[in-house]
């Protein structure tokens, strides 16, 4: 039988130990630094747990998918670690010393534990992962996430979705209280608080009915024009607002405020006079002429798309699968 770690012949010092391994028991022994230095990780003892359950080194090499050398010097590391020979190997094989037999009963107690741990931080991502909550600025609430959601839902079957349609302050403001996942806005700035990502990029046109003067111009508006001009209008905090206000400076008429997309349009379908939309918004009823596109000039209406999320906390789970599908 090969002679155990940690009981080598002498080598000068008379003890069988070299000064720095007799240094090292001494620390381990008076307890200084931290717990993680003082005891083996876990790899190592589900290695010792195999060894003991198979009674061979290269058998427990195999099952943890390690080479026999790669074991071997893991528990010579574990040996000096502890300071006491754990292992006796032989042709025949390897056998726990006494002392292995103590130490592999505390292994096990803790990698049941470790287990146990396991077992309750998977139930927490399942249960993160069990639903969504998204809160999102009217257009892309309703022109872009009905499509990202179907294919979410391709993806994740089992995860419960709940969205929230509001302005980009309400937003701001259910992602910061921790009542939404992850947050998609149209503005022209990040609202504080927030990190962000740019998804897409989007154009606001002046929109009215055919029956309108504005539908049978030749000549662009010109911004004063615009901004002299009562309009149907999101209400203060979209991000379509916040984007024509930043055009004209602060001057845009209101002739009706309203909170959704949706009204906004059907109020221009049914004339009560000119709006300013997302093209997004607009498509189907530029297509079918019961809105005319207006052309302006001298005025930006550009704005990029974003996703939002409280600053620091990168989302995860359902909510990065989200994020990565809008980039698709």
């Amino acid at each position: 039988m090969s002679r155990s770690a940690g009981s080598g012949a002498g080598n000068g010092t008379g003890g069988g130990v070299s000064r720095t391994e007799g240094a090292h028991d001494d620390r381990a022994r008076s307890g200084a630094g931290s717990l993680a230095h003082r005891v083996p990780d876990l790899g190592a003892m589900e290695l010792l747990l195999a060894v003991a359950r198979l009674g061979s080194l290269g058998g427990a090499a195999r099952e943890l998918g390690i080479t026999q050398p790669a074991a071997s010097s893991r528990v010579r590391s574990m040996e000096r670690q502890l300071g006491v020979a754990l292992v006796d190997r032989s042709p025949r094989g390897s056998r726990l010393t006494d002392a292995g037999v103590l130490v592999t009963d505390w292994a096990r107690r803790i990698v049941e534990a470790a287990e146990a741990f396991d077992a309750g931080a998977q139930a927490l991502r399942d249960r993160r992962d069990s639903r969504l909550r998204v809160a999102a600025s009217m257009t892309i609430a309703e022109y872009l996430l009905p499509g990202w959601l179907v294919a979410l839902r391709g993806q994740l079957p089992d995860t419960a979705v709940s969205l929230l349609a509001g302005n980009s302050a309400t937003v701001a403001e259910r992602l910061l209280a921790d009542d939404a996942d992850l947050g998609f806005v149209e503005g022209l700035s990040v609202p504080s608080g927030l990190d962000s990502a740019v998804i897409g990029h989007d154009r606001l046109i002046v929109v009215t009915a055919p029956g309108h003067p504005w539908a049978r111009r030749r000549r662009p508006l010109a911004a004063a024009e615009l901004a002299a001009t009562p309009l149907i209008l999101r209400e203060t905090g979209s991000g379509t607002r916040q984007v024509l206000d930043a055009a004209l400076g602060g001057l845009a008429r209101p002739l009706i405020e309203l909170s959704s997309t949706t009204a906004v349009k059907a109020a221009a379908v049914g004339g009560a006079g000119p709006s300013v939309l997302s093209e997004l918004a607009v498509g189907e009823e530029l297509t079918t002429r019961r809105l005319v596109s207006v052309p302006v000039a001298d005025v930006v209406l550009a704005r990029d798309l974003r996703a939002v999320w409280p600053t620091g906390h990168r989302p995860t789970g359902p909510a990065r699968q989200l994020l990565s599908l809008t980039r698709a």
